[in-house]
């Protein structure tokens, strides 16, 4: 079995932007935890989201908002995908990617659960 840790949108719009993320308390750093136990171990995804309408008042590509948390930015990764839906596999190369690597398994964390997280695991 080859497995990935896939990362969604672990962006500062969820810290520091419009959007904070208050619960569950140590959130963030269950996430950290889950990359710190992949490297080098278990290919990791880091997935980032963008609006591409202008009009969206979040992450916009560009702003302090859209970039990764620091932390997510300083760890390891094999991929960087870009996303502009909720679904990880809509219109990037995610798939292409496992495919290629033999990846059947993956492992999801990060942010906005009942939409981003959700939608790449039902995809």
């Amino acid at each position: 079995m080859n497995r990935a840790l896939l990362v969604i949108d672990v962006q500062n719009e969820y810290f520091t932007g419009a959007l904070p993320i208050t619960h569950p308390a140590g959130h963030l750093e269950q996430i950290l935890a889950a990359m710190d136990a992949a490297a080098g171990k278990v290919a990791t995804i880091v997935v980032q989201h963008h609006f591409s309408d202008p009009d969206k008042p979040f992450f916009r590509k560009g702003t302090p908002g859209w970039e990764l948390h620091p932390e997510v930015q300083s760890r390891p990764r094999d991929l960087l995908v870009e996303k502009t839906l909720p679904g990880s596999f809509t219109a990037t190369p995610l798939e292409d990617w496992l495919r290629r690597h033999r990846i059947d398994t993956v492992t999801i964390a990060g942010y906005m659960t009942h939409m981003c997280c959700d939608t790449t695991a039902r995809q």
